[in-house]
């Protein structure tokens, strides 16, 4: 597969993952649908694994980072999940627009990475917070359910955030596939056992649009969708790659107001807007010299020099 087309596929699923996250709890219960489609993610990603012959390391480290992306996941889904059911879909992606923020004030604090908090940086935090607070304002316009579903995605943000830094901490070289299949192997039994817990039982009745999308997500978003994301991390690096969540979030809002029905206004594009304005203010070092880069290599400017 070409790197172009691998680039827009996970455009494309992460663009679409938060309007089939929606409809696969609709009638079945929120619950039931992030259960299923982790415990058929698990499944699947084992039958992935033994043709490719990817066996899991089992040392120390591997147990950490399994169990960080297992419980970061679980924490996660469950409030997406739950959050879906009372907010627009196109807004669980501009809320994800606040996970590079999150990971750089985490990385300073438990990594010692003091230079994850420069001035712009700092600039792009403000940013994103006071669109924030203008997605808090039409919460609190809308109701007090959109405002519950608002603070359970940023209870998922930071979960995932946390476990992204925690993997990181830990992880020393192992495969991706690994780091996944063993954070589904955590995640997995965690949601089943919830589920369990929760009594609800099997659905009386399951509907050919809830079926399609929990597979989807199970297969697709999750299986295929970080098996592209790799592949593109890997030859593109994560700088080139951070450019998706600078268009998902505006794809997320479109789909989910032609597909969906889902408002768009004034304050929604706008809190949108000042969410991702603050996202490139915080990568906006490693953005700048990636174009530089890309200006220095390119064809034109080999022929005629930059005068500077």
């Amino acid at each position: 597969m070409s790197v172009p087309a691998a680039f827009v596929g996970v455009m494309l699923i992460w663009a679409s993952t938060p309007l089939a996250v929606q409809w696969s709890g609709q009638e079945a219960g929120f619950l039931f649908g992030v259960t299923a489609r982790m415990a058929l993610a698990a499944v699947v990603i084992g039958l992935v694994l033994l043709p490719l012959k990817v066996r899991l390391p089992w040392h120390r480290r591997a147990r950490l980072v399994y169990l960080a992306s297992g419980v970061g996941s679980y924490v996660a889904m469950l409030a997406v999940y739950w959050g879906a059911q009372r907010i627009p879909s196109g807004w669980i992606s501009v809320l994800f627009g606040l996970t590079p923020l999150a990971t750089g004030l985490m990385s300073s604090l438990w990594l010692a990475e003091r230079g994850a908090l420069g001035g712009t940086r700092l600039l792009g935090i403000a940013t994103a917070l006071a669109g924030l607070v203008v997605m808090f304002g039409e919460a609190v316009t809308l109701g007090g359910q959109q405002l519950a579903g608002v603070v359970a995605m940023l209870v998922a943000v930071l979960a995932h955030s946390a476990s992204g830094v925690w993997i990181k901490r830990h992880n020393r070289r192992l495969p991706a596939l690994a780091v996944t299949a063993g954070g589904l192997y955590v995640v997995a039994p965690l949601l089943l056992f919830t589920w369990f817990l929760s009594g609800q039982g099997w659905p009386q009745q399951l509907g050919v649009l809830t079926i399609s999308t929990i597979v989807y997500l199970g297969v697709v978003a999750t299986v295929l969708g970080f098996a592209l994301y790799y592949f593109v991390l890997i030859r593109l690096g994560p700088l080139r790659v951070s450019l998706i969540t600078l268009v998902t979030p505006v794809a997320a809002l479109l789909l989910g107001h032609f597909i969906n029905g889902e408002p768009l206004n004034m304050a929604v594009w706008l809190g949108a807007g000042l969410v991702l304005a603050g996202l490139i203010c915080f990568e906006w070092v490693g953005l700048r010299r990636l174009f530089q880069s890309r200006r220095y290599t390119s064809g034109t400017e080999s022929v005629q020099p930059s005068a500077e």
